[in-house]
């Protein structure tokens, strides 16, 4: 709980948030390159790779892209945590706090329909 009665506080929360997100779309991304990466390799060499290749760099990319979700939920529910310790004169005026929460939200759920969407395609 902060006693400093400074929107400073607030700002730094956010900033944290920020970089965790930052790092949620980067490990998303990642995850989404590497799950291709099998593919590629297919396109481009089909006789020198095997399906066991093409199933690990799947999986693999699924674990980042999850990674991603996760760390984009949990940062989320952290700066909600924050948020519920801040007093009323930490807030400025008309600011709207809770609108990285709601961002870094909306990427977790997105994430993970990324994440069906790419395990259904694969089974089938």
């Amino acid at each position: 709980m902060s006693d400093l009665k400074d929107p400073r506080v607030l700002f730094a929360a956010e900033r944290t948030l920020l970089a965790w997100n930052r790092t949620s779309l980067s490990l998303i991304a990642f995850g989404f390159i590497v799950e291709r990466a099998g593919l590629l390799m297919e396109a481009i060499a089909p006789d020198s790779v095997h399906a066991a290749q093409v199933a690990l760099t799947f999986w693999v990319g699924i674990f980042f892209i999850a990674l991603g979700c996760f760390a984009s939920a949990f940062s989320a529910r952290q700066y909600s945590i924050v948020l519920r310790t801040l007093k009323p004169v930490e807030f400025p005026p008309g600011y709207a706090a809770r609108w990285g929460l709601g961002v870094n939200s909306i990427i977790a759920v997105l994430g993970l329909f990324l994440i069906i969407i790419l395990v259904i395609g694969y089974m089938h």
